[in-house]
């Protein structure tokens, strides 16, 4: 992550301060562990000072990963499988006005559990949920994050649910 304050040039010509974040790319699987069901994760997270909200694996993509490399890896270490089949759902921008992040979602087919431990700063537990209940919970807001909420939605559009 960094922080900087750019001179930014506006259309009319005239010029501002703009504060950007830049964070790179970021990942996240819809887990489908069967046609039905979906594995969800619950961590602590430190900026909403809350650990009650459940959300698909998502994570960093570290420097010299490709983007299905870094989905891999997230998903063995927050939900304890692998992926035989991933489905790019979609690419967009976290935050479109300071914050230069770009998500990309995926869905996951065809787990493999596997072992892979998660990073020091994760408290994870995990819950197979049924798709539709999952969904139901990204559009009541009991999921919050952006990733989940439009993974789960995207997914369900994919299979027409």
């Amino acid at each position: 992550m960094s922080l900087r304050e750019d001179v930014a040039q506006m259309p009319d010509g005239r010029t501002t301060i703009y504060g950007v974040v830049t964070f790179g790319r970021c990942v996240g699987v819809v887990p489908f562990v069967d046609a039905d069901h979906v594995m969800l994760v619950r961590q602590y997270r430190y900026v909403q000072r809350e650990n009650h909200r459940w959300e698909i694996p998502t994570g960093g993509v570290n420097e010299g990963e490709t983007l299905e490399q870094a989905a891999q890896r997230e998903l063995a270490e927050e939900a304890g499988y692998n992926s035989g089949r991933l489905i790019h759902l979609s690419s967009y921008y976290t935050s479109k006005c300071i914050c230069d992040e770009t998500a990309h979602i995926q869905m996951g087919e065809k787990l493999r559990v596997t072992r892979a431990l998660p990073d020091e700063t994760e408290f994870l537990e995990r819950r197979m949920s049924p798709f539709e209940t999952a969904l139901r919970m990204s559009l009541e807001g009991k999921i919050m994050d952006s990733m989940s909420v439009l993974g789960l939605v995207l997914a369900a559009r994919r299979l027409e649910r």
